[in-house]
């Protein structure tokens, strides 16, 4: 009977609470986290051995706008950031021999227009243009698969193989890379100056008052004050014997 009673009293508790619980709204489904605006200076920093190329970017204020330019990108940017290994393998000196806007163009030359991942720089279409450009137009690299999946990287002075992602969300992709892209517009061979005149090369004939005396004239073939004053005697003995005859 006690059994019953308890059975019952439940039962009517159970159904006290049912329209509260059946009234109570669901709980909000938590929001996604919104991304991070891309900050090539955190990435670079969180990988630990970027400091020379952080540093040039900073010194150049690459950094800065990369980071302006790529928030709310539609097409995005790709960086392929040299390690400090690879700045030390550079020839001494190398920087320091490049003025302040070939500083700028050899950053540029690591940052494309573009967001690549790596399977699409499978599908890229070369030569793949850079930030950088000069008198002959936007600076280039070649980007190319091989053959065990890898991607190569090559300005035509610089050849290196794609290393990790250190960050692969769109709008930025940024990859180590273990040689300093050197642009061929900037450390390429330079063109041979002009050669100077070859010597003993005699210089144009002489002229009076800017007009080259022509060939045959009495400039050029005037004869000398000896023979011109022989002549003149000769003419005035002449003229006397034929007076002297005539007498």
């Amino acid at each position: 009977m006690a059994a019953n009673r308890s059975a019952i009293l439940l039962a009517a508790v159970l159904v006290a609470l049912l329209p509260a619980a059946l009234c109570q709204k669901a709980a909000p489904a938590p929001e996604a986290a919104t991304p991070a605006a891309p900050n090539v200076t955190a990435v670079l920093e969180k990988g630990g051995q970027y400091t020379k190329f952080m540093r040039l970017m900073k010194s150049t204020q690459q950094d800065t706008q990369l980071n302006a330019q790529a928030n709310g990108s539609d097409t995005g940017f790709t960086v392929f950031a040299p390690t400090d290994n690879a700045f030390d393998s550079l020839k001494a000196g190398t920087l320091n021999s490049l003025t302040q806007q070939e500083q700028v163009s050899l950053v540029q030359a690591h940052i494309l227009p573009t967001f690549y991942s790596m399977e699409s720089f499978e599908t890229a279409s070369n030569p793949v243009r850079t930030q950088a450009s000069g008198a002959d137009g936007p600076y280039t690299v070649n980007v190319t698969a091989t053959s065990n999946s890898n991607v190569n990287v090559s300005t035509g002075l610089v050849s290196t193989l794609v290393g990790t992602a250190l960050r692969a969300t769109k709008p930025l992709a940024v990859y180590s890379i273990d040689k300093v892209l050197l642009p061929y517009d900037l450390f390429g061979p330079k063109p041979p100056a002009s050669s100077p005149p070859a010597p003993g090369k005699k210089p144009a004939s002489a002229t009076k008052g800017g007009v080259a005396a022509p060939a045959g004239s009495e400039e050029e073939e005037a004869p000398p004050a000896g023979a011109a004053a022989a002549v003149g005697a000769g003419w005035s003995l002449a003229a006397v014997v034929a007076a002297a005859c005539l007498l």
